[in-house]
């Protein structure tokens, strides 16, 4: 939809729109119901929310009466944001906070009637892809936190000076937004959620390649990085209002549970032009891997699941007996591998998926070789990329890697590819990250591949004969294990220490097996 530029706004520039997220971020210091940037983000997430609604929903009033079309607003008044954010001098102090907040308020007209919240959270669409269904999802988790109702206001007043309402602008605000995501991770880095580097998702994009018509999910899909690379990526495959349509409509699917990263994901992809963004609220495992249909499949699957969690009992018991684990990244896995579409659709080619996984995932045993020999028998595991240190700098120095499979058959051979560092760099660091144009020769071999320095096969029966071990090393590399994290060392020894005593244990089988024969024979 092309978007208009009203003449009575002043257009927002990227250093006066950096400007006033930093004053509103000044404000909210103020403010004892905030503490850290965890706080922070999030109030100026739904603030701008709000704004960026309105202001696509007089574009779109605007364009219903130029075309004598009828217009249902997604929020109607006198909850839309100009009816009470708006003007400079409007609703302030402790009549905002109870506006905002308490489910029974006065409100901005003088009458009484259900909060800002209450009402957003009462909101329920007509029809399947409605607003109002997202609106409601948004709010359901979204919480008020500040206290200061004069604090509050004046950020208010700030966020009134962004203007969604030209392209340049919503490319500004994309620009600044995907910063503001990143402090919001590197401030939530040490709880555990991980921020998967822009450059990672766009080449993972690239490789897969998502086609218009097929369906592409994140069951993991946090601030939504790889449902808005694959909508960037789709979007250049669009010819007709139709492709427009479908995708739109029926083309990206998210799944996440935490209440803060789904309103990030929603904000993100709004901005990115997604107007009806399909994301789930709820625990992606929390249904049983058998009652998974084809109808619940889907074409393509990319994520960074989370690793290192553990999951309750219950959702454990979703999962095949021999299978089950507290290991999210290997509960995860498993959906991934139910959830592709089992038979390709007619044009189109064979469900796949490129799948994040730590570098435990590869040489684990137990539960995780069983996993494997799965992934090796029943999918076609062609391709592991297989990243050097610092990737995930600061959030984790665990070396990483992407499984890249399908369903056109069982594995014959594994591909490895080994993305090297820059020259003269030992590692990537949140001040150096990696770059996404330093996967050009990945993607260039990707597409006819030969073995050297970097690239390298083994044929699947030996990974099967192996116990399914994938961390294989680069037959051509030197590692130097000076610059190896303690963690990947520490994981080293444990495998070794554990094939070493599977070892020791066969051999004592062998031993009291001969004993017994030798009683036999003797009686």
């Amino acid at each position: 939809m092309a978007r208009t530029k009203r003449t009575d706004t002043p257009q927002t520039t990227a250093q006066s729109l950096g400007s006033l997220v930093k004053s509103c971020r000044d404000i909210m210091r103020k403010d004892k119901g905030l503490t850290t940037d965890l706080d922070r983000l999030p109030m100026l997430t739904w603030i701008m929310f709000l704004k960026f609604l309105d202001d696509m929903e007089e574009i779109r009033e605007a364009e219903a009466k130029l075309e004598g079309k009828r217009f249902r607003p997604v929020i109607g008044a006198p909850y839309r944001w100009r009816d009470w954010a708006a003007k400079p001098d409007g609703i302030t102090g402790d009549a905002l906070i109870a506006f905002i907040n308490n489910e029974e308020a006065t409100l901005p007209d003088g009458t009484k009637g259900a909060g800002l919240f209450a009402h957003l959270r009462s909101l329920q669409g007509s029809n399947g892809g409605d607003r109002r269904d997202v609106v409601r999802t948004v709010f359901q988790g979204t919480i008020n936190r500040m206290i200061n109702g004069y604090l509050l206001r004046d950020v208010i007043n700030k966020v009134n000076g962004i203007h969604f309402t030209s392209t340049q602008e919503i490319f500004t605000l994309g620009h600044l937004y995907e910063s503001i995501l990143k402090e919001m991770r590197d401030a939530a880095g040490e709880n555990g959620e991980f921020y998967t580097p822009r450059p990672v998702v766009q080449f993972i994009a690239a490789a897969v390649d998502p086609r218009l018509g097929e369906t592409v999910l994140d069951p993991a899909c946090g601030t939504g990085g790889f449902l808005a690379a694959a909508f960037e990526h789709l979007k250049k495959q669009c010819k007709t209002a139709e492709d427009h349509r479908h995708l739109q409509r029926e083309s990206l699917f998210g799944i996440e549970a935490k209440p803060l990263p789904y309103l990030l994901c929603q904000m993100n992809l709004l901005l990115h032009g997604l107007e009806y963004p399909n994301i789930d609220p709820l625990n992606a495992l929390r249904f049983p891997l058998r009652e998974i249909g084809e109808k619940d499949r889907v074409d393509v699957i990319l994520t960074n699941p989370p690793f290192g969690g553990e999951e309750e009992r219950g959702i454990q018991g979703n999962f095949p007996e021999d299978k089950q684990t507290s290991e999210t990244a290997l509960l995860f896995l498993q959906l991934i591998m139910r959830k592709l579409r089992r038979m390709p659709r007619a044009g189109f080619r064979a469900a796949r998926a490129a799948v994040v996984v730590p570098n435990g995932t590869l040489f684990g045993d137990g539960v995780c070789a069983r996993i494997k020999e799965e992934l090796l028998r029943d999918f076609n595991l062609h391709t592991i990329v297989r990243l050097p240190n610092g990737v995930f700098s600061p959030y984790t120095s665990i070396p990483t890697n992407i499984l890249f499979f399908d369903r056109s058959g069982q594995t014959k051979e594994v591909w490895y590819y080994e993305h090297p560092l820059p020259n003269g760099r030992k590692n990537y660091t949140k001040t150096q990250p990696i770059q996404f144009d330093e996967f050009a020769p990945c993607l260039a071999w990707w597409k006819k591949r030969e073995e050297n320095d970097r690239a390298w096969k083994v044929g699947a029966e030996e990974l099967l004969a192996g116990g399914c071990n994938l961390d294989r090393k680069n037959p051509r590399g030197k590692e130097d294990i000076t610059h190896r994290p303690p963690e990947a060392l520490v994981q080293d020894i444990l495998a070794k220490e554990r094939r070493i005593m599977d070892i020791m244990s066969e051999i004592a089988a062998m031993l009291d097996e001969g004993k017994v024969g030798g009683r036999d024979h003797d009686g």
